[in-house]
């Protein structure tokens, strides 16, 4: 980001106190006091358990170069001490301080030159992110959001993080609301808008006219002259965009004759996996950081949208070839004789059954474990949904299975339908986990970890890999 404070004022519509705005020019924009660094500009935010307004004085105590918030964050004494500064801070004022970093946000968008990618989708959508981030840097600089933070407040901080010289853009964008991808959309624009796939996630804010109809807004939103691209596997987010966007392409994992087509080839190694695509009759192969068969949804989304902004074969093949990816998603590590896979950044149905059954493949004929959390934000379609999981962990082959959370009792019933043969305990704590991994007869094999950031369960898969299975890590990998 490269605009003044005046320019941030005005872009925001907000209300100058105290010190002049100026032509100071913020190091970036920060929400969390805590990680602030001087020079940059601190946003009030107000959330469900902390109020910005409440760490204004700490964020210019770190050195913040203005402060941007809804009501007046100071007492009137500590205003007149502000003011015999040097100048004064800069405090302005806003009627509301998501919207005025989403104009902001926005503003900036407009003022850069670089292709804008915009990501949405039930599961992978972050690894897609990360994937499409990696083939992209091999032609040119290339900005992309933190992790996941793709939401109303993390997806214009992602954007200001970006100086907007960059030549390429990869942002996704996260919903759970009916409103939510209309204001991501609006400050977002992208000139190319992928929705990988869509299935049940979120449901409880999303019910009504379903995930597909929702996911697709983000069409509405491409730039004059754009593209849409989006799986043809999925026959409602079909019939969603067709309404939605002239100019669309496909991809698929089921249709060879699909204008972009991939299909999972095999493994190269513990961690790596082999995939062919098929690009409008441009046919190769691509090693990526991952293996299985689900995989290929991915892999093909992003050769797809590398081929449409413009790269070579080679140019894909080299960016997958180097691409890493983030931790907590299907990172996967050898720890003696376990294969320790960390997919517990979150979960839904769509993504635990593709993680339950690559964790299978992976496994091949050693014993697996599931350390499974429940599944949040799936309102009436919870119990459902948790009994079909269970249906599919039989299907899986699992050796003993590990449960944290609610909707116990729906898994159980999806196991006891199918005939689970092997054990199932449910665990509230990471010591009880801890209690429970020294009396299971298995001291080896394939261990996942997959759930609700809710669940937490990176603490339990700390305390495996300190207690259960020490020593060298080897083999790290990223995610579906």
């Amino acid at each position: 980001m490269k605009l003044t404070l005046d320019q941030i004022q005005s872009a925001m519509g907000a209300v100058g106190f105290l010190g002049d705005a100026g032509d100071t020019v913020p190091l970036g924009v920060q929400t969390d006091s805590r990680v602030l660094k001087r020079g940059e500009l601190f946003f009030c935010i107000s959330g469900e358990r902390f109020d910005g307004h409440n760490f204004a004085k700490a964020a210019l105590a770190r050195g913040a170069c203005g402060i941007v918030a809804e009501r007046p964050p100071f007492s009137m004494d500590e205003m007149m001490d502000l003011e015999c500064g040097d100048g004064g801070v800069p405090l302005l004022m806003v009627q509301d301080c998501v919207v005025a970093l989403g104009k902001l946000g926005a503003y900036h968008r407009q003022q850069t030159k670089a292709i804008v990618t915009g990501i949405t989708g039930t599961a992978g959508k972050t690894t897609v992110k990360e994937l499409l981030a990696e083939v992209l840097s091999v032609r040119g600089e290339t900005a992309r959001n933190h992790l996941n933070l793709n939401n109303q407040i993390g997806l214009p901080v992602s954007m200001l993080a970006a100086s907007g010289d960059e030549k390429y853009w990869v942002m996704e964008a996260g919903i759970s609301q009916p409103h939510d991808m209309d204001e991501l959309g609006t400050i977002l624009r992208p000139d190319l808008g992928i929705i990988v796939n869509v299935g049940e996630g979120h449901t409880e804010g999303l019910g009504d006219k379903g995930v597909a109809y929702y996911k697709s807004q983000l069409l509405k939103y491409v730039q004059q002259g754009g593209v849409g691209l989006v799986s043809a596997d999925y026959p409602d987010l079909v019939e969603a965009c067709d309404r939605k966007f002239d100019e669309m392409r496909y991809f698929s994992t089921k249709d060879p004759e699909c204008a972009y087509y991939g299909e999972y080839i095999g493994a190269v190694s513990e961690v790596q996996g082999k995939y062919r695509v098929n690009l409008c009759g441009k046919e190769f192969d691509v090693t990526a950081p991952f293996r299985g068969a689900f995989a290929a949804e991915n892999v093909i989304a992003v050769a797809a949208a590398a081929d449409i902004i413009g790269l070579t074969s080679k140019e894909i093949i080299q960016g997958f070839a180097q691409a890493t990816l983030p931790e907590k998603r299907f990172n996967c590590s050898q720890r003696g004789n376990w294969l320790v896979i960390d997919d517990c950044y979150n979960s839904n149905p769509l993504s635990c059954v593709r993680a339950l059954e690559t964790a299978a493949e992976m496994a091949e004929d050693q014993p697996l474990v599931l350390v499974l959390g429940e599944m949040l934000e799936l309102g009436e379609q919870a119990y459902e949904a948790h009994k079909e999981l269970g249906k599919k962990i039989t299907e899986s082959d699992a050796a003993v299975v590990c449960w944290i959370g609610k909707n116990r009792n729906a898994v159980k019933d999806g196991l006891d339908e199918t005939n689970f043969t092997g054990e199932f305990h449910c665990v509230e704590t990471p010591q009880q986990f801890l209690n429970l991994c020294k009396t299971i007869n298995v001291n080896d094999g394939a261990i996942l970890f997959k759930g609700s950031r809710g669940n937490k369960l990176e603490r339990f898969v700390s305390v495996f890999c300190d207690n259960c299975c020490p020593g060298r890590t080897t083999g790290i990998t990223g995610a579906l």
